[in-house]
């Protein structure tokens, strides 16, 4: 059986995920190998604004269009640490004008763990379109594979504008539809044939 890659895809939970950290959710796959998975959810906001964010690590955010975006929890992993979704930054010069540690999504976006991100942002520059989780959503070796295997997600290939242009409360649907399914069509129970 040839190893599935599900990078720069979303997994979406279908509706009888148990786990109650996961039900309802949609994550972004950032990397997904034979050593495991890392996603961030991405419909999950929690009482945290990017300026409180921004304060608690001494930083201001004179962005309005991002001061008030509330920050997401991306996962059970790592909580207290910020991780940040956003548009490729691609300066022209094939250098890509990254930060100390950023993951570049094949086919799709980067997401950075360094706060040299959020100080671009916060001096006005920095990535137009962002995403800030607070933890991430991780999986061992073959985990990922064997909760499809038994259901528990569907998954299609991301669009980036679910993440950044979507409302939140739409999110979940929005992926579905990607793959042509009404979340009205989809029963708690798993079939039996």
């Amino acid at each position: 059986m040839s190893a599935i890659n599900l990078t720069n895809q979303f997994l979406i939970a279908m509706p009888g995920m148990l786990d109650e950290t996961f039900a309802g959710a949609v994550i972004y796959l950032c990397e997904h190998t034979e050593k495991g998975a890392l996603g961030l959810v991405i419909n999950k906001p929690i009482d945290i604004k990017l300026k409180n964010l921004f304060e608690k690590v001494e930083l201001t955010l004179d962005r309005e269009d991002l001061a008030e975006a509330p920050v997401y929890f991306g996962g059970p992993v790592q909580t207290e640490r910020g991780f940040v979704l956003h548009d490729r930054l691609d300066g022209g010069d094939g250098e890509g004008g990254h930060y100390n540690s950023s993951l570049q999504i094949p086919g799709g976006l980067e997401m950075t763990t360094s706060k040299d991100v959020l100080e671009a942002l916060s001096n006005g520059a920095g990535p137009k379109r962002i995403l800030v989780t607070l933890g991430y959503s991780g999986w061992s070796a073959g985990q990922l594979e064997e909760e499809i295997g038994r259901n528990g997600w569907l998954n299609v290939d991301a669009e980036p504008a679910i993440i950044f242009d979507t409302p939140v409360e739409q999110r979940y649907d929005k992926a579905l539809s990607l793959l042509g399914i009404d979340p009205r069509m989809l029963s708690q129970e798993a079939g039996h044939a």
